[in-house]
């Protein structure tokens, strides 16, 4: 087994300035320590060397009066940490460009870009496509390195002050472009361009062959080297990042944690996640931390989902002006010491799954989030299964009761397939927005399954309504008969389906009050409901979790909620419980007898600021369809009261005297102690 399968990273992540050169390496080892660490990731290579490097395309730290690559490695393996090798290609020192500009990146009108003295390469051209890789293997060659990272992997056309510079025109990507295609690279990104869905395709392609030279060079070199990045292909780390910029639009998005870790922790059986809380509140803010609530949700949550921990300062921490959030990172660090016998393992125990979306041409993510939100706030127990590793998981998608496509309008052939399948084992779709609306295969399959025969599309609808009237079916509205519709409605037809028990209630005027009718009932459908085989295929022709992730308002959470529980007819989930909605639920399997339940309170998250969570009391958990048994538990957090019980019909309960920050339970079979 690689060092990495284990799964139980504990990495902090010094990531170094050019004057951090000489940093005194005994001090922060003895900071690592202190925090429980057990991989630590430091800058070799790229932009800065930080080895006495004889490549002569690679600058190297200006001052440095040692070998500050080979110190820090030997002193972290006799401390019994491994070592990461953090490296950027993305850009290169001023010295390098005045030697070989055609390295470098290029706009459209012919500008490099130089941000204070560094420029942007161009995946294209030699730096990235051969330097990169002498540089790779200089490294690997003579260091005991145990891991290499790569920042920055790709296409980059923004600079760290947020300017962007748009696609590419050096003249490699010309070249590149029209070898593969035979097309000059696009004037305009539009994904409604044809040329341009070409270059994102192009940018893909282009960039997995990258990490295809980067994993056969590693590979022939020494296999016990993991390979990280921020894409998938190739990788065995992958690596993501919880993190906030001050310009990033509202909401904020609380669940960063979970959802980094579920999005590649459900699809990848043969990959790990290590998801980055990211200390600075923004790249122009580096030495002010983010509040301490918001790393200690980020780093349970990612815990609880099935990860390691992943802790990044830039520079060290002698200078480091901020340690407020030092005590939380040591905390949970080393609780993850502690009890680390009983993560890195969790098995699946969801009743949903829900499809992110994948490939270079996806669209909407916010629908995405926003479900993914109304099941997170609902307790519903389910996996994300990536759009993009499908395939790999067509066996396991009929363990599901539902499977949710939020708004994806292209899936290739195989993965309609598994879908179609999945279905007809008696799964039930539920697929909302613009799903399968791609021309071919994807419109087969619409029609199909959902009977769906597309009329036209509404992108900017306003002051329309949905009647939720049947209350055979809504009943999360007993007193409200119409919901808001807004923003996108595709107008079809549905063969097949049964009824339509959520009209389109057209728009009308709205102003002045006097004028404020002329709404009518039509016949065009919120929802469509179609028996097929033995699963239920429903399909929302709008966005229910844009609106929700956009507006919060719980009517789009409602009427998602109420459809997917009448298409499994009143079958129950896996887990029950009174905890309010901003409580996260968490509940993986260990083994055939043991389960794991995690609870984190959120109620300190305002929807802007983090405070301290207030304290929910006599919290209940109900497990059902699970067995009898139930009967031995151990609460791995301190100060976690609770005690386990059973149903009128012999289910498990967990009964929580009170939830302060986190709970962590571990539930086995076993007579009652």
């Amino acid at each position: 087994m690689a060092w990495w399968e284990k799964n139980n990273l504990r990495l902090i992540q010094n990531n170094l300035r050019e004057s951090d050169a000489n940093l005194d390496v005994d001090a922060l080892i003895g900071e690592l320590k202190r925090l429980s660490t057990n991989v630590l990731m430091m800058n070799a290579g790229g932009i800065v060397a930080f080895y006495p490097t004889q490549l002569e395309y690679h600058y190297r730290a200006a001052g440095q009066e040692k070998d500050l690559l080979r110190e820090a490695i030997d002193k972290a393996h006799a401390n019994g940490m491994k070592f990461i090798a953090r490296f950027d290609f993305s850009k290169a020192h001023e010295s390098i460009y005045a030697r070989k500009p055609e390295w470098f990146y290029k706009s459209k009108d012919g500008r490099e870009v130089n941000y204070f003295g560094i420029y942007h390469t161009c995946i294209n051209g030699y730096y990235q496509q051969q330097y990169s890789l002498q540089m790779i293997d200089e490294v690997i060659s003579n260091y005991d390195v145990d891991g290499i990272f790569f920042n920055m992997f790709g296409y980059q056309n923004w600079d760290y002050s947020g300017n962007y510079y748009g696609t590419c025109f050096c003249d490699n990507c010309k070249t590149r472009f029209s070898e593969m295609f035979g097309l000059e690279l696009p004037d305009k990104e539009d994904l409604n361009d044809p040329v341009y869905r070409t270059y994102k395709q192009f940018q893909d392609i282009t960039t997995k062959q990258m990490l295809d030279n980067i994993h056969e060079l590693v590979q022939s070199k020494n296999k016990d080297i993991a390979i990280s990045t921020y894409n998938e292909h190739k990788v065995d780390i992958v690596r993501k990042e919880s993190n906030t910029a001050i310009k990033r639009p509202h909401p904020v998005w609380l669940y960063s944690g979970s959802e980094n870790v579920k999005s590649l922790e459900d699809s990848w059986d043969d990959k790990l996640v290590s998801n980055c809380c990211i200390n600075a509140i923004d790249l122009f803010y580096r030495f002010t931390g983010v509040s301490k609530h918001e790393v200690n949700i980020r780093l349970k949550e990612g815990l609880a989902s099935g990860s390691g921990l992943d802790f990044c300062i830039i520079g060290v921490f002698e200078d480091y002006p901020d340690r407020e959030n030092l005590q939380t990172v040591q905390s949970i660090f080393k609780y993850h010491e502690e009890n680390e016998s009983y993560y890195g393992r969790f098995l699946s125990a969801a009743d949903v799954a829900l499809i992110k979306p994948g490939g270079p041409l996806h669209k909407n993510s916010k629908e995405y989030a926003g479900i993914f939100k109304m099941l997170k706030e609902q307790h519903i127990l389910f996996d994300v299964i990536h759009q993009d590793n499908m395939t790999a998981k067509a066996d396991s998608l009929q363990r599901y009761k539902a499977v949710i496509v939020p708004d994806i309008a292209a899936f290739s052939q195989e993965q309609l397939a598994v879908l179609e399948q999945a279905q007809q084992d008696g799964v039930h779709l539920l697929a909302t927005g613009l799903s399968f609306t791609e021309a071919g295969a994807n419109a087969d399959f619409s029609g199909r399954l959902f009977g769906l025969n597309p009329e036209s599309v509404d992108t900017k609808m306003r002051a329309a309504y949905l009647k939720t009237d049947d209350k055979t079916i809504f009943n999360r509205f007993p007193e409200r008969d119409w919901v808001i519709l807004d923003g996108t409605y595709q107008y079809a037809q549905f063969a097949g389906a049964a009824g339509n028990p959520l009209p389109l209630v057209s728009a009308s005027t709205f102003g002045p009050p006097e004028r404020a009718l002329g709404h009518t009932v039509m016949g065009y459908a919120g929802a469509a409901i179609r028996e097929n085989g033995r699963g239920k295929a429903v399909y929302m022709p709008w966005q229910p979790g844009e609106l929700y992730h956009q507006f919060g308002y719980a009517d789009h959470k409602h009427v998602l909620l109420d459809l997917l529980d009448h298409a499994l007819e009143g079958q129950p989930y896996k887990v029950e419980t009174n905890a309010p909605q901003n409580v996260e639920l968490f509940f993986n399997r260990l083994d055939d007898e043991t389960y794991i339940l995690h609870l984190l309170n959120l109620s300190g998250f305002n929807g802007v600021t983090y405070f301290e969570p207030v304290p929910v009391y006599n919290i209940s958990v109900t497990l059902n369809g699970l067995g009898e048994g139930f009967g031995q538990f151990t609460a791995l957090t301190e100060d976690t009261e609770c005690r386990i019980g059973s149903t009128d019909a012999g289910d498990t309960t967990i009964e929580i005297g009170e939830l302060a920050d986190f709970a962590a339970v571990l539930i086995k079979k076993g007579a009652v102690e």
